[in-house]
């Protein structure tokens, strides 16, 4: 029994980390199709929801109203969900600008997107988080993908700046290979969600979204259920800061895992291969399987232990196991050290920290406790400026 346990859970791992990844490169290879970009200027409502967010916003706003985009075309929306501090006031200050500040009761990001939503005249809605500094042809990258009648949302690319971090580094990892599968998904389809930092969706695709869910997962994935292609954009480039200690890391790992098992859950009928083909497999695969790893992993690591006895094989996997976490544990103690750059430590840590969060984040869909509303933590100062990217050609 605990054989079949090891093997089984092997295979699953195996198919999660390594065959998918391999799935989606070697479809993107046989079955290409490119998205039909060109050059167009259509009205574009952008779209920042704060909540005391005064240590950014106004860097946020210079950054935005740099961006290389005709003015009378870009509608500047700031929702401020009860914000208490001095986000108001900085976000006021710039309405002769053209800036709209909608300054609301505190009712949750949820509520002040929906509202934002209401408010918004553009063809195109892009949005964005208030510590996300763009680049300065980022609009325009979005919609070159828009030309295509068939892409009804562009997914931008989120950079993380450099920082010091066991957690930094781990994150900035990962984004580099969720790039690298954006880039092979949209190539062959679609990308399977959009993150929050940069987006764009055609207004008449966007509808009201409902509480407790991840907005850009729920946002973005409403252009595939409605018939549309969501694309990525790789020069549509939003620069962040990612979290500077392990403990802020955690916190917002599981909350989004917390929103985003629900949105799933809200999206069901995009998990049908019937109606969706490749699609869902992507969805349950990298949506669904992905965030719950954490227990096959445990079951890995416990069989493997129990079936030590039966050979070199399974001694051999438990030890690096045992090694992998052990240079987790490492990486958790030298957080925010010299040593939280050394791969060797800084990617079992965040492996670990991720897996952890998304169980925490299970428990907490078992129990039917919900993340409606919350505090920005932004402890990394965010620059008013960003040096540009290697300028390239449009598309993705």
């Amino acid at each position: 029994m605990m054989v079949w346990c090891f093997w089984s859970t092997v295979a699953l791992i195996a198919y999660t980390y390594v065959g998918f990844p391999l799935l989606v490169l070697l479809r993107a290879l046989l079955f290409p199709r490119p998205c039909r970009g060109a050059l167009i200027e259509p009205s574009v409502t952008l779209i920042v929801v704060a909540h005391n967010e005064a240590a950014t916003i106004e860097a946020k706003l210079k950054n935005i109203l740099a961006l290389e985009y005709p003015r009378h075309l870009l509608q500047i929306i700031v929702a401020s969900d009860g914000s208490s501090d001095a986000t108001n006031k900085l976000v006021d200050s710039y309405a002769p600008r053209g800036v709209e500040l909608l300054a609301l009761p505190r009712r949750g990001k949820i509520a002040a997107l929906n509202d934002a939503v209401l408010e918004a005249n553009g063809e195109v809605l892009v949005f964005s988080d208030a510590n996300s500094m763009y680049h300065p042809n980022a609009i325009r990258e979005l919609v070159w993908c828009l030309a295509d009648p068939q892409v009804g949302g562009v997914a931008g690319d989120q950079q993380y700046l450099r920082g010091a971090s066991t957690a930094d580094v781990g994150e900035r990892s990962y984004w580099s290979f969720d790039r690298l599968m954006k880039r092979a998904q949209s190539r062959a389809g679609s990308a399977t969600s959009a993150t929050g930092a940069i987006y764009a969706v055609r207004r008449s695709l966007v509808h009201e979204t409902p509480d407790g869910v991840t907005d850009d997962f729920y946002v973005s994935t409403g252009v595939i259920a409605q018939g549309y292609r969501l694309v990525f954009a790789p020069r549509a480039i939003a620069y962040e800061p990612a979290a500077s200690r392990g403990a802020i890391e955690f916190g917002r790992k599981v909350r989004v895992a917390t929103r985003g098992f629900r949105a799933v859950a809200v999206r069901r009928r995009l998990l049908n291969p019937f109606r969706h083909g490749f699609y869902s497999v992507q969805l349950a695969s990298h949506k669904v399987l992905r965030r719950l790893m954490f227990g096959p992993l445990a079951l890995l690591f416990v069989s493997s232990a129990l079936v030590w006895r039966l050979g070199s094989l399974y001694q051999a996997a438990f030890a690096a196991q045992v090694l992998l976490y052990g240079c987790a544990l490492l990486g958790g103690i030298f957080a925010g050290k010299r040593w939280a750059n050394v791969r060797l430590l800084s990617l079992p840590f965040y492996f670990a920290l991720v897996n952890v969060a998304c169980a925490a984040a299970a428990w907490n869909v078992a129990r039917g406790h919900r993340i409606d509303r919350w505090d920005p933590q932004r402890d990394v100062p965010m620059p008013l400026a960003v040096a540009p990217a290697a300028a390239g050609g449009k598309g993705s």
